[in-house]
């Protein structure tokens, strides 16, 4: 079978993504190295404009639609960044976004959202709720509906910032990158398995949204009952087809994470980078931490997702911890 992204997509990509987009920071940090026993490097996508590797693909995608495509708009559904994505690319490229959330969702994402020019529409339990409502109205109103992870252009367009690793740091042994719906993990394995076959690359999701943990167990997609966990961008109940047809097999390590591990991380990317941290991102460092005896002495990159986190979140997670 043909795989849903090749190399080759990625390099298409990569002059598309860089006329919009700046390269993002690639940092050696001395205390979070001494602290982890390797060499810790952080690969800053939360510099992007919307603070989230995202809108790579975003980008990558508008890029990509016929202008019959554009002028109608596009339907998504997202817990944050991916709608950030979509939001900041429709605007840049004069289109339309509809995004579809859940209730509960992070006020703040969904306020710029609606500043980026998105309408915004709250609806189900969950994400995966929200993204069945999405494709309905997809397909009631002719809108091209973008999802989450089972759309090569979007794997393909966060792909450039692994090549941007991989040119960057030729020598790293190892690479963290956290997984939710799985499209950076996906762009991350079509990159480097290319460029630095041997590199290492591990995989990070919470405990209590696993799917593809699962899956890369079983070996077939798997999905959950709930996927409960402050960490938004990790919180799908689903593995998706494209992703997994991508990275099964080519994985080295999959690390699960609890929620005080995800918590304690927020402080220690504080403390360690002075950049903020939201849970997704923050699992990567917990993730970072937990296997750190395994990593001694090696050049590490943690992928830093995103640090789109609410006022109240950052409170909780922090206040946890003594002064």
């Amino acid at each position: 079978m043909k795989p849903a992204v090749t190399y080759r997509d990625i390099l298409r990509a990569w002059p598309i993504v860089h006329r919009y987009l700046n390269r993002t920071p690639l940092y050696r940090y001395s205390l979070l190295s001494a602290r982890m026993g390797f060499d810790a490097y952080v690969k800053h996508e939360n510099h992007l404009p919307i603070g989230a590797f995202k809108v790579r693909g975003g980008v990558n995608l508008f890029a990509n639609l016929t202008d019959a495509q554009r002028r109608r708009g596009t339907v998504t559904a997202t817990r944050g960044n991916h709608g950030l994505s979509m939001a900041w690319a429709a605007r840049a490229f004069g289109s339309r976004a509809v995004i579809y959330v859940p209730k509960g969702n992070n006020p703040e994402k969904n306020a710029v959202m609606e500043a980026l020019g998105a309408e915004v529409v709250v609806h189900g339990r969950d994400f995966d709720e929200a993204r069945a409502e999405a494709k309905a109205r997809a397909d009631n109103e002719s809108l091209y509906y973008v999802h989450v992870a089972n759309e090569p252009l979007l794997i393909a367009g966060v792909g450039t910032y692994a090549m941007e690793i991989a040119e960057e740091l030729p020598d790293v042994d190892t690479v963290i990158v956290p997984v939710g719906g799985g499209s950076g993990l996906a762009g991350t394995v079509v990159a480097l398995r290319t460029m630095r076959p041997d590199v290492e690359i591990i995989a990070v999701q919470s405990e209590r949204a696993n799917a593809l943990a699962l899956s890369l167990e079983s070996g077939k997609l798997e999905q959950i009952d709930a996927a409960d966990t402050f960490a938004d961008g990790l919180a799908t109940r689903f593995a998706f087809e494209a992703p997994f047809s991508i990275v099964k097999d080519q994985v080295d390590r999959v690390v699960l994470v609890s929620e005080d591990e995800i918590k304690k991380a927020v402080r220690m990317c504080m403390e360690t980078t002075h950049n903020l941290c939201e849970g997704a991102a923050a699992a990567a460092f917990a993730a970072a931490w937990k296997i750190h005896r395994d990593l001694a002495d090696k050049r590490v990159v943690i992928v830093h997702t995103g640090h789109n986190i609410d006022r109240d979140t950052l409170r909780w997670a922090i206040g946890m911890f003594d002064a």
